[in-house]
């Protein structure tokens, strides 16, 4: 096969994936026009239409549907066996496309990132940052992070933090001006900044009432899907937020925000894991990624949790 035709049929492959021509060309690291071009001269070489196009989709044809069914499979033999190249090399090498919410990116991966990246240099990490629920194999993603109780069961998961605990916090100003919920209902007499996630839903606001966990539908002039601007949006006095302690510690030590109805907050409920397909081979740069967080986790898990402790302290 040509290196031309090999390179077209690798372009298709990621745009019928993705159903998009500008999500296919971020993976691939290449201009949308570029990779219009391939697909047509594909076409072309071809004599039929692969893919409908219109200004707001990407849909496969019959021929399309066809074509990617027969390429899958070779595609991933061809990845299979380059990959067993890196068995001969000092240390792995490859591209490791890993999607995480925020929290993960934040808390677990940023402060592991540099010195996995100085042990194996080879080794190149792509990190998606989404907040909905990310499918990894239709994404062709590595390995997922995801609440640990979310985590489908044919898929083989490393839980990566301890249960974290939900706060309700607002600014001294808005309170000042809007007075302190006392009890949950009183949020509906209150300006909520709401989160949405990438799959259209919100993150729910759950307390505990009399011994049960009942999630409040809450209402507000904000609603935002990034949590520096949910967090600039309270520190701002516009509203009352809900989020993830670990978020917010420091804010709360330096007085920026203030704890409301912690006699309701639910106690620590929920922990991550990072998940990847249950398959016999796995691509070396994940093989010593997951090491590399088994390993070091445990003290990466002690010290976040001595540093809230800490913050706690110097707040009381």
């Amino acid at each position: 096969m040509r290196g031309s035709q090999f390179a077209e049929l690798s372009v298709f492959v990621a745009v019928a994936e993705q159903a998009s021509f500008t999500k296919a060309a971020k993976r691939l690291g290449l201009s949308t026009a570029t990779l219009s071009q391939s697909v047509r001269a594909l076409e072309e070489r071809l004599g039929v239409r692969l893919l409908n196009r219109t200004t707001r989709s990407v849909a496969l044809t019959d021929a399309g549907e066809r074509l990617l069914k027969q390429l899958r499979p070779l595609l991933d033999g061809f990845d299979a066996a380059v990959e067993t190249v890196n068995a001969f090399r000092d240390k792995p090498a490859g591209h490791l496309r890993i999607t995480a919410p925020p929290p993960i990116a934040r808390f677990v991966l940023t402060p592991v990132l540099p010195r996995f990246l100085k042990r194996y240099p080879a080794v190149t990490v792509e990190i998606s940052v989404e907040t909905g629920f990310a499918d990894i194999v239709a994404g062709r993603f590595d390995a997922g992070f995801r609440r640990s109780n979310l985590v489908a069961r044919d898929m083989i998961a490393i839980r990566v933090t301890d249960d974290m605990r939900p706060v309700v916090v607002a600014s001294p100003d808005y309170l000042a001006r809007h007075g302190r919920p006392q009890t949950p209902s009183d949020l509906h007499s209150h300006n909520c900044i709401r989160f949405r996630t990438q799959d259209g839903g919100f993150i729910p606001w759950e307390f505990v009432i009399e011994g049960h966990t009942v999630e409040l539908d809450v209402e507000g002039s904000v609603v935002c899907n990034d949590p520096d601007m949910l967090f600039n949006a309270t520190l701002e006095g516009i509203g009352i937020a809900h989020t993830i302690e670990e978020y917010v510690t420091p804010m709360i030590a330096d007085g920026r925000l203030v704890r409301v109805l912690e006699d309701f907050t639910p106690p620590s409920q929920f922990g991550f894991s990072m998940y990847y397909p249950s398959r016999r081979q796995n691509p070396a740069a994940l093989k010593v990624f997951i090491e590399f967080l088994r390993t070091n986790l445990r003290t990466n898990a002690r010290t976040r949790k001595e540093k809230i402790d800490g913050v706690k302290s110097e707040a009381t």
